[in-house]
């Protein structure tokens, strides 16, 4: 058999051999290192499979998700439609080698919506995480590689903590996404005390798994999180929803600067290549609530540019490509019942900067949802009901909407 099977192979033995050799390490090593890096935040109330060296010196964690969908959408002025699709398929290895300070985390993407279309001269996009941290001690990681910026909360929280499908409209268009550089991170939390965390970044600003060679720009990130009650319990920041019904208030307040300098794509870690760089600017604000189940969010979410947004092909004067700039607002809250069943409503509203304000239409978003946790967010069924209002510059409007079915399951 070719190269190309190899991988499969690697996998194959591991799932064979660790039933024998898995072991709670996680808690063993509590103290030490617990595994939830501030560069990478992910939901887990299990350790997924482990294996650690006999002297110690080497531990990997294995784990994966799966989310499959069925939509119905239907779209003004045309016929209705089916979706029905693996919207994520992840495979993620996390640990460390010679001891709990320096750790690794390594995440896969097999997904067609994942990885995204192949095109030609355009890379393959299964890489979605591949860091590595220096951890001396729970308040400081040092981190270098490709993962997520410190960003709005709902971009970092993981896309199996969501408690709706899907991230918002305006995480679509504004978010910062992934990208590779370094990374500092000052962590000071304690449970009923007031806590903050400061975390900086500079990167590419040109996205994940880019090959595009030298070019003149960097991205600068900076962010600061406070958490005047204390810190949720389990990292209740890195999850929607009030999951373990906070005995006591909890309140989180971000807020986060990027300026990505001669960006090259039309929202900088994210879109199309421009026909002429730009330097972005990113500003995101969060606030959340949670207590005795019920939870509440808010965002607010904008991009500009030094420049005119809009870009034109030098060939082709006809041939423009624009920066999306614009700001919105999202509004979420939820409620979760003693049975585990989780009422949520969401309204989002993204309104278009004035550069391209007769390119994109302004927006607004509406969505109900019900999901009921089986396992925590780790195995959980959800539906939900979405309606989007679109309103062009002209003075003409659209309405779409959908509904969806999905499970997740993972470990």
């Amino acid at each position: 058999m070719g190269m190309q099977f190899r991988p499969y192979f690697f996998l194959l033995f591991i799932l064979i051999f660790t039933k024998s050799w898995a072991q709670p390490v996680l808690e063993k090593n509590k103290s030490d290192n617990d595994l939830k890096l501030s560069t990478l935040p992910y939901y887990s109330f299990g350790k997924g499979l482990g294996l650690t060296a006999p002297d110690s010196l080497f531990q990997m964690n294995l784990r994966f998700r799966i989310q499959n969908r069925a939509s119905y959408v239907k779209n003004e002025f045309e016929d209705g439609g089916y979706d029905w699709q693996i919207r994520r398929l992840r495979l993620r290895f996390d640990g460390f080698v010679g001891s709990p300070k320096f750790l690794y985390v390594i995440q896969l993407s097999f997904a067609p919506g994942d990885t995204g279309e192949i095109r030609e001269g355009d890379n393959y996009n299964i890489i979605r995480d591949a860091v590595i941290t220096y951890r001396p001690n729970p308040q400081w990681n040092f981190s270098f590689g490709q993962t997520k910026l410190p960003g709005n909360r709902q971009r970092i929280n993981s896309s199996g903590a969501l408690q709706l499908t899907d991230r918002s409209i305006n995480n679509a268009r504004f978010n910062i996404d992934r990208d590779f550089g370094f990374q500092v991170h000052h962590l000071k939390q304690r449970s009923n005390q007031f806590s903050y965390n400061i975390k900086g970044a500079l990167s590419t600003g040109e996205g994940r798994n880019t090959t595009n060679g030298p070019d003149s720009g960097l991205a600068l990130t900076g962010k600061v999180e406070l958490m005047p009650l204390g810190a949720f319990t389990k990292d209740g920041v890195y999850f929607e929803g009030d999951l373990i019904r906070e005995a006591k208030p909890k309140l989180f307040f971000s807020a986060a600067f990027q300026q990505n300098n001669n960006a090259q794509r039309t929202q900088g870690q994210l879109g199309d290549d421009l026909f002429q760089a730009r330097t972005l600017k990113s500003v995101l604000l969060d606030g959340m609530f949670k207590y005795k189940g019920f939870a509440a969010m808010a965002t607010y979410m904008s991009r500009t540019t030094t420049r005119n947004a809009i870009t034109v092909n030098p060939l082709d004067p006809t041939q423009t490509r624009f920066v999306y700039v614009g700001s919105g607002f999202d509004y979420q809250c939820s409620y979760l019942t003693p049975s585990n069943y989780e009422f949520i409503a969401r309204y989002s509203t993204q309104k278009v900067g004035a550069d391209i304000v007769n390119l994109a239409p302004d927006t607004q978003e509406y969505t109900l949802g019900l999901t009921k946790y089986v396992w925590e967010h780790a195995f959980k069924i959800q539906a939900e009901v979405t309606y989007d209002r679109l309103q062009f510059s002209q003075g003409s409007e659209q309405n779409n909407w959908y509904v969806r079915f999905q499970i997740e399951m993972g470990i």
